[in-house]
C-alpha cells in the first residue's frame, strides 16, 4: 500500500505510538470506494497500535483542491459541509474504533473548526511569510495546472490550497501531537508543504506516506461504473450493486485489490491467489474479496442476502428466496433484461395468452406450449406445468412483479400497472 515516504517515517512508527492523519474531502454525505484506500490506511495503523485522526476537510472542502483536478470544484455552505460531516462520520466508526478507551481510539476533527475564525489578515503574516511562491510553484500539482492546454489557468484560491493542508497539518501537530500525514500519491506535494511549515515554524520534524493511486488494469478510473461512483451509503449504492461491483472486477485487479481493500494476512492471499491460478473460471479471489469488503462496509447479513439474490439470476435458487427479495434488489438483480409491462386488467388471462398477446414473450402460443411441455418455462421461478394455467394476481412479487424464465438463461419481467 507504500507508494512513498519520507526518510524516517519508518523509524518514527516504530518508536512511540504515532498520531497519523487522513484528510477527507466532504462534497457528498456518503464516502465513496475511492475513499477506501486512505480509510484502510487509518484501520492498519490502529491495528497497529497508533492513533488514527479522520479530518473532514470543511474549510478546504469550501476551496477545493487542484491536485489532479483540471477545474475548480462548487463551493459548500456549512449546514451542507456539518450534514456531510455527521454521514462520514457513521461510516468511518465500522472501520475505526471511535468509542473506546484505549489511548489510540480515532479522533475525528474538521479544518473548518479552526479556520472559521482565522482573518485573512494573521493568516498571511503567521502562516504565508514561512513558505516562498517558488516553494509551492515547484509541486507537480501546481505546476501541471499552469501548464494545461485548456488555458483554464489557476485561481488564487486554488493555488491558497497546499498552504491551507499545511496550516493543518500544523495545527494538529500542535494540537495533538500529530506527526504524520498520510494520503494518495497525488498529495505528496500538499503533505511535504506541511512538513516544511512545521519544520519552519516550531523547528519539528514531521512525516508524510504516500499510497499508490488505484488504477484498474484496463486503464479505466476505479470505482467508476456507467452508473457513476460506487458509494458506501446504501441509498445511493445497494449493497447488492456493491457486492456486484467488487464480484466482477477483472482476475488482475482482484489480485490487487484484496491486498489493499481487505485485512487478509500475506498467507491467506497467497493461498487465494494459488487457487485462482489453478481454477480461473471459480474466481476465489473476486468471491473472497466481494465477501470482506461487503461484510465490512455493509454487514454479514447484506452480503448474504446479495449472495442470494446472485443466485436467483445466475443459479438454482428457490421461489422462496426470490420473494424474499425487497423491490430495489429485484430491480437491480434484473437490471437490463428485457421488461414488459401489463395492466391489472390482463390478469386472469390463461398463460398462453398473457405471455403472447399482453406481452411478447414468446413470438408465438405454438412455441410456448413446445417449450412448457419439455419443462422450459418458469414462473417466479417455480417451473410451469400447464400453459393453460390462469396467472392472477396471486402470481405476482410485490404486488406487483411477475418473472418469466424461457430455457435456462432467458428471463422476463412483467410489471403491473
Amino acid at each position: 500500500m507504500i507508494h512513498d515516504m519520507m526518510p524516517g517515517t519508518e523509524e518514527q512508527l516504530q518508536k512511540e505510538m504515532t498520531s497519523a492523519y487522513v484528510g477527507i474531502d466532504p462534497t457528498a454525505d456518503s464516502l465513496h470506494i475511492g475513499h477506501l484506500v486512505s480509510v484502510m490506511m487509518l484501520k492498519h495503523l490502529q491495528r497497529a497500535g497508533h492513533r488514527p485522526i479522520a479530518l473532514i476537510g470543511g474549510a478546504t472542502g469550501m476551496i477545493g483542491d487542484p491536485s489532479m483536478k483540471s477545474q475548480e470544484r462548487n463551493l459548500l455552505d456549512e449546514e451542507t459541509l456539518r450534514k456531510n460531516q455527521n454521514g462520514i462520520k457513521v461510516q468511518l466508526s465500522k472501520f475505526l474504533d471511535f468509542e473506546s478507551n484505549h489511548p489510540n481510539k480515532a479522533v475525528l476533527v474538521n479544518n473548518y473548526d479552526w479556520m472559521k475564525d482565522y482573518s485573512f489578515l494573521n493568516f498571511i503574516r503567521d502562516i504565508g511569510k514561512h513558505v516562498t511562491v517558488n516553494y509551492m510553484m515547484s509541486k507537480d500539482s501546481v505546476k501541471k495546472r499552469l501548464s494545461s492546454e485548456s488555458n483554464v489557468g489557476m485561481s488564487f484560491t486554488e493555488f491558497s490550497y497546499q498552504l491551507l493542508q499545511g496550516y493543518d497539518f500544523l495545527f494538529l501537530y500542535n494540537e495533538y501531537g500529530c506527526k504524520l500525514q498520510m494520503g494518495g500519491s497525488d498529495q505528496w506535494g500538499n503533505i511535504t508543504t506541511g512538513t516544511e511549515l512545521i519544520r519552519r515554524k516550531t523547528g519539528g520534524e514531521a512525516f508524510a506516506l504516500t499510497c499508490p493511486l488505484i488504477t484498474k488494469a484496463d486503464g479505466g478510473k476505479f470505482g467508476k461504473t456507467e452508473s457513476g461512483n460506487v458509494w458506501l451509503d446504501r441509498r445511493y449504492t445497494s449493497p447488492y450493486k456493491f457486492y456486484q461491483f467488487w464480484l466482477n472486477v477483472s482476475d488482475n485487479d482482484a489480485e490487487k485489490y484484496i491486498k489493499i481493500f481487505t485485512a487478509l494476512n500475506k498467507e491467506e492471499i497467497d493461498t487465494l491467489v494459488a487457487e485462482q491460478n489453478t481454477a480461473p473460471h471459480l474466481r476465489p479471489l473476486q468471491k473472497r474479496l466481494a465477501e470482506e469488503v461487503t461484510v465490512m462496509v455493509h454487514s454479514r447479513e447484506d452480503y448474504d442476502a446479495a449472495v442470494e439474490a446472485s443466485n436467483i439470476l445466475f443459479g438454482n435458487s428457490t421461489s422462496e428466496a426470490l420473494k424474499k427479495l425487497d423491490e430495489e434488489t429485484l430491480l437491480a438483480v434484473f437490471d437490463g433484461v428485457p421488461q414488459f409491462e401489463i395492466f391489472q386488467s390482463d390478469l386472469g388471462n390463461k398463460a398462453v395468452d398473457l405471455f403472447t398477446e399482453k406481452a411478447a414473450v414468446f413470438p408465438s402460443k405454438g412455441e410456448m406450449r413446445k417449450l412448457v411441455q419439455s419443462g422450459g418455462v418458469s414462473i417466479n421461478k417455480d417451473k410451469l406445468a400447464d400453459f393453460d394455467v390462469i396467472i392472477d394476481s396471486s402470481c405476482l412479487i410485490g404486488g406487483k412483479y411477475i418473472l418469466v424464465q424461457k430455457g435456462k438463461k432467458n428471463y422476463f419481467l412483467l410489471i403491473v400497472k
